[in-house]
């Protein structure tokens, strides 16, 4: 389905790309809720363009409710929930519909939410997880002796920065600065953004880029092997959804919870940052947030970890 062939989707897009400035990370994730909307209210052999009129308020709450079936986190559904009212706000702007059937719908309470954070010793075992197993399975051929190398870079570089793994792919050499141990980030909004590189992420990224020549040669490909950071097996850019990938082979190999995803990386960079004496102000610069009260979550996080030893070690606890 292309809904982006609909007029009305089509003009959203640019929408948001020329006025709200939005990343392609945050187009994509409002056209995969559009044509969620449309399969579930025409079906998913609908042509465009679509009836967005008849969409009345039975329409939008079907679509609430579907989600709530699925059982899905009550910050998805939101955030689903957001995108829609944002789409049909923008098309009682521009007079393609009279109505938002979104307007006044409640959202799923989002709860107590605390993100997944690893301990400072489940991150050493994961950064050390790819050339371990490559240890262990002797690979042969140059792209099989890339992989580690390329994966520690990938995952030292997401700890070291606390950036996000969209921000990762789409990264260009002409961002980091090896010698001044600095990457510039360009975030959500496009905002850019200064993170530093630790010494281990430092040396895993030189050592992955040192390699990134001789595998694009060994590929049979042609032209400046710089334009990619990290390679494929095809010599194309890796994909976020590759990484994520990669990550729950490793997080396998090193016994820890099957849900740890990438994003696992960026809150334990800030929780640790605050552990270890880090003022909120400056986590929340290192982590590209707009607002300090999205990165206070993360003291919470610290909180409930003193709770913990509390509860542990307290003999009236």
């Amino acid at each position: 389905m292309n809904a982006i062939a609909d007029p009305c989707v089509g003009h959203f897009v640019k929408y948001l790309q020329g006025e709200k400035n939005a990343s392609e990370h945050t187009v994509s994730n409002y056209l995969i809720d559009i044509r969620q909307f449309i399969e579930l209210i025409w079906g998913d052999e609908a042509k465009p363009p679509y009836s967005w009129k008849e969409a009345d308020r039975l329409a939008a709450r079907k679509f609430l409710v579907f989600f709530q079936k699925l059982e899905m986190e009550p910050t998805t559904t939101g955030r689903k929930l957001s995108a829609l009212r944002s789409f049909y706000k923008f098309l009682v702007r521009e007079e393609y519909v009279p109505l938002n059937p979104f307007s006044g719908l409640h959202l799923p309470k989002k709860g107590s939410y605390l993100p997944a954070v690893l301990s400072m010793d489940e991150v050493a075992q994961l950064l050390a997880a790819p050339h371990a197993m490559a240890a262990a399975e002797k690979p042969l051929g140059v792209f099989q002796e890339y992989m580690p190398v390329r994966d520690t870079a990938i995952l030292e570089v997401l700890y070291s920065t606390g950036m996000r793994i969209g921000e990762l792919v789409g990264m260009t050499e002409a961002r980091i600065d090896i010698l001044s141990g600095i990457i510039s980030v360009l975030g959500k909004g496009k905002k850019e953004r200064l993170c530093p590189l630790g010494r281990p992420a430092e040396r895993a990224l030189q050592n992955a880029l040192s390699m990134r020549s001789e595998v694009w040669n060994s590929l049979g490909m042609k032209g400046d092997a710089r334009r990619v950071i990290f390679l494929n097996k095809h010599g194309g850019p890796i994909t976020a959804r590759s990484i994520e990938r990669m990550l729950k082979t490793y997080v396998g190999y090193c016994g820890l919870k099957p849900t740890i995803s990438p994003h696992a990386l960026r809150h334990s960079f800030a929780t640790h940052l605050l552990d270890n004496g880090a003022d909120l102000r400056s986590v929340q610069e290192l982590l590209g947030h707009a607002s300090l009260s999205t990165t206070q979550i993360y003291t919470h996080v610290s909180v409930e970890k003193l709770k913990k030893v509390y509860e542990e070690a307290h003999p009236r606890a």
